[in-house]
């Protein structure tokens, strides 16, 4: 039987590699469903794909680094598909434009996160001879109609995308730029997506923004402050907190996570909701970046040292034992070495359980790199990224090694990556865990009296052992 050039296009094979955030994961999930939709099929095996998708990351300068040295690599493929198709998707896409078809013929496609529903499209240009690209931001897109295809899923955790964009404009970050404005997806198709993966088994959600506390959905979804709403609109208003409030009641059962905060947005009334129901996790991802107010200022943050330490407090207060973990960057311009300290200090007041670490990277575009001078030596950022990774390992090895002799419910996930013989899971407060198999399941939550530590990981047994 013969098959005409529509069919031929159906048996197309998707591979979609990503790089970066937890948003991207999403967006490629989002990605692989636009595709789908238009006859494209997933494959695991880069080698037997017709279109390679790379979904990027352009927070740093090494995650560029390494997408341009796997764009070398694929390339090689070619040699074998002369048909292969090679996009670079998200981030990196929109920073560097068209910049990227130009160098050295090695992608065909190029596509910012808000022209994925352009991305059939694309590919048909490429197939007609062409090289393709869009990369306009938008204010409405928030992909809230479409179901996402979800990605190397373990089946038991997924991500939700309840927003995109930021408006926070901090000096050293491309995000804004990058993902554009903020704008807030539709309440009840959040409520919708996160029943429907309740129903299909899966134990916990995450919400996902850049800055999931500004969430604020009002009809039309465009971000605004809640003051500049007219008296209709602030009573149609649903904030994070109401957000939270509608999706632990219509899954109970269901844990629920979220990230990430800006320490300006979290408020009572999150921390509060989070008390109200017992499948919010109390954990919360609140990036410090730096522990002194001058370099804070400088990275247009918009707290003072002391201001975020009162939002310490605060959730502390409310939630004694609430994970809290953190991002710090090392070496920003001009920092001195008294405000290097400061950061250090912030570490052991504020008693992280871990953090995200990382050297200082100018990124072209940013206010930082307009205005400020990148002064800090190299092998000076180095060394106080050491002093700040040891500070950070030494506080999660204390606050896990008090968890010893406790009693923590896990939920398990998956096998350990050490051993097939050991299972490994998340406590509530967002630490791993792991412990023997016994009879249990993926997918079970389990009672693991602790019995060691180390900085990352607790290891215990299982009641029932």
């Amino acid at each position: 039987m013969s098959i005409n050039n529509a069919e031929i296009k159906n048996t197309r094979k998707l591979y979609v590699e990503s790089y970066g955030c937890a948003m991207n994961f999403a967006d490629s999930e989002i990605i692989a469903s636009i595709m789908n939709e238009h006859g494209f099929v997933n494959t695991n095996d880069e080698l037997e794909a017709d279109v390679i998708f790379l979904n990027t990351c352009a927070i740093r300068d090494n995650a560029e680094t390494r997408i341009r040295e796997r764009l070398k690599h694929l390339r090689m493929n070619k040699k074998s598909n002369k048909d292969l198709i090679i996009g670079v998707l998200g981030c990196m896409a929109e920073r560097l434009k068209d910049k990227l078809l130009e160098e050295e013929k090695l992608v065909d496609v190029v596509a910012g996160p808000d022209s994925y529903r352009d991305l059939p499209k694309l590919v048909a240009e490429v197939d007609d001879g062409g090289r393709a690209i869009n990369v306009l931001l938008s204010r409405e897109e928030t992909y809230g109609d479409l179901n996402p295809v979800r990605l190397n899923t373990n089946g038991v955790t997924a991500f939700v995308s309840i927003m995109r964009g930021c408006d926070n404009m901090c000096s050293f970050c491309v995000v804004p730029y990058t993902r554009g404005r903020e704008r807030s997806r539709d309440a009840q198709s959040i409520v919708k997506e996160v029943v429907t993966l309740f129903n299909d088994g899966y134990k916990e959600i995450t919400l996902l923004g850049q800055n999931v506390n500004s969430y604020l959905y009002f009809g039309g979804g465009q971000k605004k402050e809640f003051k500049k709403l007219t008296t209709e609109e602030q009573s149609e208003a649903i904030d994070f907190a109401d957000l939270l409030e509608m999706v632990a009641l219509a899954v109970p059962t269901m844990r629920i996570r979220y990230s990430t905060s800006h320490p300006r947005d979290i408020n009572e009334k999150v921390v509060r909701t989070m008390v109200k129901y017992n499948n919010i996790c109390n954990y919360i991802h609140l990036p410090a970046q730096s522990g002194n107010s001058r370099v804070l200022d400088l990275m247009s943050r918009n707290y003072t040292r002391e201001w975020y330490m009162g939002k310490i407090q605060m959730i502390r207060e409310i939630i004694p034992n609430c994970g809290i973990s953190c991002d710090i960057i090392s070496g920003f311009c001009t920092e001195t070495e008294e405000e290097h300290q400061d950061t250090i200090t912030l570490i052991n007041e504020a008693k992280f359980d871990f953090s995200y670490m990382y050297k200082y990277s100018e990124r072209p575009g940013t206010p930082a790199a307009k205005k400020l001078s990148d002064d800090v030596p190299e092998e000076v950022k180095s060394r106080r990224l050491t002093e700040i990774i040891k500070t950070q390992n030494a506080m999660s090895l204390a606050k896990n090694s008090a968890r010893i002799g406790s009693i923590v419910e896990v939920l398990i996930e998956g096998n350990s990556r050490k051993s097939e013989n050991d299972w490994m899971g998340r406590s509530d407060e967002n630490v791993v865990v792991v412990f023997p198999k016994a009879n249990e399941q993926k997918g079970d939550y389990v009672k693991v009296f602790v019995e060691r530590a180390t900085v990352t990981t607790l290891i215990g047994k299982t009641l029932n052992q």
